[in-house]
């Protein structure tokens, strides 16, 4: 299979994007493996997708598709268990549905279905592939010829040398005791966790209460969401046109760079959604 580079949907405005309207691909060739992506967005500023793979199903990597970029990226697991593997170094990552995996830059990596279930994770990727940090910038980067997936230095003192492999482990497994937390809105109505907060990605996940609201919010950078439980009432109130949204399971939303926004919950279950704002969350004074 020809390599062709992924779709790379793009919006002018705040944009609700349906699942069922949601572009999709399939990344891959006979030696790397096949994913199934679903790519919500991709702007000069963030990649979001959602990959997924068959039960036991993996990927890997060929010379056409090396999987090592020049961006962070957060992998959010929404359904069964994914085992992301460095095979540079030999690490095996293991994170179940509600974790996430983090690495950096420059970081070699497979994924594994490791379950008898689908697997699905969603992902979030900055700088982005429009700025050349995936595949032009991956066949820039030593290849690497043989996979390893064990990390044998570390026999005979385990798990004594726990910290000493966390402090040098290129990737992160997070869960809730991991994120920053921060509280937001009127009464704290918003509780937000972020799984990284670099010069590059900001990602997280929040979930409003039943009745309530965050405060109205602005970002240097393109926001991206994607909805896992609930219903979710996004206010734009300075776009032209539609300023009121309603986003279901599975849909996703998108707000460019510097667009005031607001995220309300009129329903009785709390709304839950993970989030990835590149390059800047903060506004710069």
């Amino acid at each position: 299979m020809a390599y062709k580079s992924s779709p790379r949907p793009t919006f002018s405005g705040a944009t609700h994007i349906p699942y069922a309207g949601v572009t999709r691909f399939l990344w891959g060739d006979e030696q790397a493996g096949f994913v199934d992506d679903w790519i919500y967005a991709s702007t000069d500023k963030i990649h979001q997708l959602v990959f997924g793979l068959p039960p036991r199903g993996a990927f890997r990597h060929s010379k056409d598709r090396p999987t090592v970029f020049g961006a962070d990226e957060v992998l959010y697991v929404l359904e069964g268990t994914l085992g992301s593997a460095n095979p540079e170094t030999g690490e095996v990552h293991v994170a179940k549905a509600g974790e996430a995996i983090f690495f950096r830059k420059n970081t070699w990596h497979h994924g594994f279905s490791l379950s008898d279930e689908p697997l699905r994770v969603l992902e979030y990727f900055a700088p982005p592939p429009s700025t050349g940090t995936s595949g032009p910038y991956a066949r820039t980067r030593p290849y690497v010829e043989q996979s390893k997936y064990q990390q044998i230095e570390f026999i005979g003192r385990w798990p004594m040398a726990a910290d000493e492999r966390r402090q040098s482990g290129t990737m992160r497994v997070m869960g809730d005791a991991d994120l920053l937390w921060e509280l937001d809105g009127k009464d704290q109505g918003m509780l937000t966790g972020l799984y990284a907060a670099t010069e590059h990605l900001t990602a997280g996940r929040s979930s409003v209460a039943p009745g309530r609201a965050s405060s109205l919010q602005v970002h240097d950078g393109d926001e991206c969401l994607y909805l896992l439980s609930g219903t979710l009432n996004v206010l734009v109130p300075e776009q032209d046109g539609q300023t009121w949204f309603e986003i279901h399971p599975k849909d996703g939303f998108f707000i460019p760079a510097g667009v005031k926004h607001q995220y309300w919950n009129m329903g009785k279950e709390p709304a839950e959604f993970v989030f990835g704002v590149a390059p800047h969350y903060q506004v710069k004074p």
